[in-house]
């Protein structure tokens, strides 16, 4: 006799019992969600393949002849760029390891600030070579290890051929003009590359701290304007803030008076106004007499407050809060500018500038807490009654700087922004380590003609790793021949029977058809830290994405 089949009983560990609407019971099997998992040699294909799509995206923007992408936000905002950390930054990527990507690009952008296109096509030339030689059957952390080994052979190699500008103090001054100017090549400012290297040199020189090799950012501001041209950009030593004098009857511009070194400012972070007590109150006024003595009182109050920065010897007053019509006539009666508004990052840069101090309360104003610079005067644009304020210092005495940007539309004053930022990173890391290699791709052929000769001297497994970094290095190079329209692996060859027959690193690929190879002459210099941040970045994130082997994803569960 046939025996009955069972069926499968469903698992009711996460089941839940329900009743209908006559009461009885019924019983509700929670579905288990559809999980996803790749794993082995397939989940390693994924990751490579999503590596090796965004960085041909943005393959295209390296080098000088590299070409812009234009990203449009979801609620339409516009941004021209070919800036890796940016592109990469607000692409909307879904996938777990293009977003490892993107977080090398900003890691790049934060610690160096250029290079972080450079960082990526590295990585993903890297994660390609090594996809060659897992599917020859080689364990994917032997791979790991022969490309760290590698790495460290390549730095050796590049700091072996490095050169220090720091020597030569006259020509480290040049030195950090090309770098600038180097980093300025791909940008869109590259026409007035000349002008903006000059301003992020001058910028970091201004504020920097020779003893302790260090340049503090805070105290360099970008300031953008739409309007004009870029060639009408400038440095300003000194704050330049988006506000104008408090009343339309002030002088436009204040100069110090007769006797006096410079003009004296008052920075103040009190309001003029009657003061008021902290906790809720109602003041109840019953006759006329009342009110007439509280408005002498507060007019009582007004013209006190004036007084104590009269007899401080302001020449003009910075105030980080609003105050009324009646303060503002008065101030003007008794002939004393007044900006008001200005916001507390700015009113700091202008302490630093003018080596004044922030005064709370009016009591503690005196002549040792005003600040002192050369002149405060307003800027006007064009024809929109725009105005801006500046408060300028002498150049030798500027202890802040701004870098002021126009440009004939706001994306154009963005990228300026962006690429003037790159510039001064490259600058402050000369001035922090000050050994240069030079650029074009000549550094990578360097780097990868070492890699290539010691993996001869392998034994094994880790020949194969050896040489496949070095191949991946040859990216960089045959990449920019490529985007300048080069032959990418004519020039490739070329530069390397060149390198290899006069022992020198000093041969790039010409992407401005220059006539030349050599870096050097056409000062082409990028500086170590950067180059070596990125080879130590890129070997890492691919020591990562070369150990994982298992990719599960969780669905939802439902009922």
């Amino acid at each position: 006799m046939a025996q009955p089949r069972t069926m499968d009983m469903p698992d009711l560990s996460n089941a839940i019992v329900a009743q209908d609407e006559m009461g009885r019971p019924f019983i509700i099997v929670r579905d288990q969600g559809n999980k996803q998992r790749q794993h082995g040699l397939e989940a390693k294909k994924s990751h490579i393949l999503a590596a090796r799509s965004v960085a041909s995206i943005i393959k295209t923007s390296l080098g000088p002849r590299g070409l812009d992408k234009i990203l449009i936000s979801p609620d339409g905002e516009i941004t021209i760029t070919n800036d890796g950390a940016t592109i990469l930054s607000q692409m909307e990527l879904e996938n777990e390891v293009a977003k490892l990507l993107v977080q090398l690009s900003k890691s790049q952008d934060d610690e160096i600030g250029d290079g972080t296109t450079g960082v990526v096509v590295l990585a993903s030339a890297l994660l390609d070579q090594a996809l060659e030689l897992i599917e020859k059957g080689i364990h994917p952390i032997k791979i790991a290890n022969g490309f760290d080994e590698a790495a460290k052979v390549a730095i050796r190699k590049l700091e072996g051929s490095t050169d220090d500008v720091a020597l030569n103090k006259s020509e480290f001054h040049e030195y950090l003009f090309k770098a600038a100017k180097t980093s300025l090549g791909s940008k869109i400012v590259s026409k007035t590359h000349d002008k903006f290297a000059n301003m992020a040199v001058d910028a970091v020189t201004a504020v920097m701290d020779e003893e302790r090799k260090d340049v503090q950012f805070d105290l360099i501001k970008l300031e953008g304007r739409v309007g004009g041209s870029l060639e009408e950009s400038s440095l300003i030593n000194g704050v330049i803030i988006d506000k104008d004098f408090s009343h339309p009857q002030m002088p436009k511009q204040v100069l110090p008076k007769e006797g006096e070194t410079g003009v004296k400012v008052a920075i103040l972070t009190c309001p003029f106004e009657p003061p008021k007590p902290k906790t809720k109150h109602k003041l109840d006024i019953s006759s006329v007499e009342e009110y007439q003595k509280l408005q002498n009182y507060e007019q009582d109050k007004f013209k006190e407050m004036i007084q104590y920065v009269k007899d401080s010897g302001a020449d003009v007053v910075i105030c980080q809060w609003g105050f009324d019509d009646e303060a503002n006539h008065l101030l003007l009666q008794n002939k004393l500018p007044a900006v008001r508004w200005v916001g507390g990052q700015e009113l700091e840069l202008i302490a630093i500038a003018t080596e004044g101090r922030i005064v709370p309360r009016f009591q503690d104003l005196s002549k040792e807490k005003l600040g002192t610079c050369k002149r405060v005067y307003e800027v006007e644009f064009g024809t929109t009654r725009d105005r801006m304020l500046v408060v300028e210092q002498g150049a030798t005495n500027s202890k802040t700087v701004t870098c002021f940007i126009r440009g004939s539309n706001k994306m154009i004053v963005d990228e300026a922004k962006r690429a003037l930022h790159d510039s001064l990173c490259v600058v402050r890391n000369l001035v922090k380590d000050s050994r240069v290699v030079y650029g074009g791709g000549a550094a990578e052929v360097t780097m990868s003609i070492a890699v290539s000769e010691e993996a001869d001297r392998q034994k094994g497994i880790d020949q194969y790793a050896f040489r496949a970094f070095a191949q991946a290095l040859d990216t960089i190079p045959m990449t920019l021949a490529e985007n300048s329209g080069l032959d990418p692996i004519e020039t490739l060859t070329t530069l390397k029977s060149k390198q290899i027959k006069e022992h020198t690193s000093v041969f790039g690929v010409d992407c401005l058809g220059k006539g030349s190879n050599n870096m050097k002459e056409l000062f082409v210099v990028d500086p170590f830290i950067g180059k070596k941040q990125q080879i130590l970045l890129a070997t890492q994130l691919c020591r990562m994405i070369l150990k994982i082997d298992n990719v599960i994803i969780s669905g939802k569960d439902a009922y």
